[in-house]
């Protein structure tokens, strides 16, 4: 079973998600049984937030001055599932996810769930770095997708 404390320090996300937490609730309940993580108890943080909120973190963690679509902090860089395992932490930016803002609801939902997703992977010790990796990677992001999209709908 997973988790997830949501929080928000940007009030734009309300606008667009009444109910956040049952949002990325349904969401992780979508997913493939491999990463449902039954009989476990894990959980992360997830801070719904903006793009001057994310640049500082970006800078102060990452060393690079911008602001980005999510940043994902593993808690452990050996990851390693137990009974009750925390992940980390995750923060999106609503103006990377609110583009463009002509986009309707649904479209928004999309690139939010598979941002999310991405991040999620990468507190599951995914990552891009090389080629093969990033492939790897794509490829799971794509098989959770396809598995909340075709419950969700």
């Amino acid at each position: 079973m997973i988790n997830i404390f949501v929080l928000s320090n940007e009030r734009a996300w309300s606008n667009r998600l009444k109910n956040k937490k049952l949002f990325f609730n349904k969401i992780c309940k979508s997913f493939p049984k491999k990463y449902k993580f039954l009989n476990k108890k894990i959980s992360f943080t997830l801070l719904l937030s903006n793009n001057k909120s994310i640049k500082k973190l970006n800078k102060n963690f990452r060393d690079k001055n911008k602001s980005t679509d999510i940043l994902s902090f593993p808690f452990s860089n050996k990851l390693k599932i137990t009974k009750e395992t925390y992940l980390g932490d995750i923060i999106i930016s609503y103006n990377f996810i609110d583009k463009p803002k002509s986009q309707n609801n649904e479209s928004f939902r999309k690139k939010l769930i598979k941002t999310f997703i991405h991040g999620f992977l990468h507190l599951l010790s995914f990552n891009h770095v090389r080629d093969a990796d990033y492939k790897k990677m794509l490829k799971e992001e794509k098989f959770i997708y396809q598995s909340v999209i075709s419950k969700l709908n």
